[in-house]
């Protein structure tokens, strides 16, 4: 064991080192966004670049609070209430579906595996058009349920293809238990299946939420009203026809991805600990 200790050791600091390396590759987009919602526009022009402002610009954080057509606090609820609906429709929908595909043997099973895996390789741009000819039919345009819905299409999938195998994984004899002390198929589900599988549904909701907060193409283009927007939207506010004010659009950049930093800061042990649990059926 002392011999290999050398060795070991060495092995951790490559490890180590290459993991630092990483993560400042991974970190540097975030931070030269930061610093260049700081800097004077004369500045971020600056050759050679700054790392750090020489004077400070918080008016490009000032005006995001401004009225006007485009108001952050708005859109940010816009976009709060988008995803919080999408995040529901699709865990509500996602969870009943992936248990009978991960408990049940029933004929077509793997073509519609096939169907979800392939929802999930289509880009949003080829689903714009048909979804927007639907919507408009159903006289939906500039109402948040469309967005809402084609927001959960996107959530459901995904959600479907993860809890599958968490309800797969379980094993029957607690299935059996539960019907023993007087569980029906449907008790069984509520109080045992879904119990089990709470850090899976956790990791489903967030993504869901996730996606339907990034979303930008359904946003556009299915709510055509200024005051329904999500806060995706508010990013063509700062891009005028003869230039880009380059601080005013990372410093909207950054109060966007806020939310997003504090899930991921909070929710990581859940995040990492229900994909690792239900990738693997045991």
């Amino acid at each position: 064991m002392r011999s290999h200790s050398p060795l070991r050791r060495r092995k951790d600091l490559t490890l180590s080192a290459i993991a630092v390396v990483l993560l400042i590759l991974f970190l540097l987009p975030l931070y030269w966004t930061l610093v260049t919602s700081l800097k004077t526009e004369t500045e971020i022009f600056r050759i050679p670049p700054t790392l750090w402002p020489k004077t400070l610009n918080t008016a490009s954080y000032a005006v995001q609070l401004e009225m006007g057509d485009f108001n952050m606090f708005r859109s940010f609820g816009n976009s709060l209430v988008i995803a919080l609906c999408a995040m529901g429709i699709a865990v509500v929908l996602a969870v009943p579906a992936s248990f009978a595909i991960g408990r049940y043997r029933f004929r077509g099973k793997k073509l519609i595996i096939l169907g979800f895996l392939l929802t999930q390789m289509l880009p949003v741009s080829v689903l714009l058009t048909p979804m927007f000819i639907i919507f408009k039919n159903l006289k939906l345009i500039s109402n948040w349920l469309s967005v809402i819905l084609a927001d959960a299409t996107i959530g459901i999938p995904f959600s479907i293809l993860i809890l599958k195998n968490y309800f797969a994984s379980i094993p029957r004899e607690l299935e059996d238990a539960a019907a023993i002390d007087g569980c029906n198929r449907l008790g069984a589900f509520f109080r045992v299946f879904v119990i089990i599988c709470i850090p899976g549904i956790v990791v489903c909701a967030i993504f869901s939420f996730l996606y339907a907060w990034g979303d930008l193409a359904y946003g556009m283009t299915l709510i055509q009203k200024q005051a329904l927007r999500p806060i995706t939207a508010g990013i063509f506010n700062f891009l005028g026809q003869y230039g880009t004010k380059w601080s005013y659009l990372t410093a909207f950049a950054i109060v966007t991805i806020i939310p997003v930093a504090l899930i991921f800061l909070f929710m990581q042990k859940y995040i990492i600990s229900g994909l690792t649990a239900g990738a693997v059926k045991g």
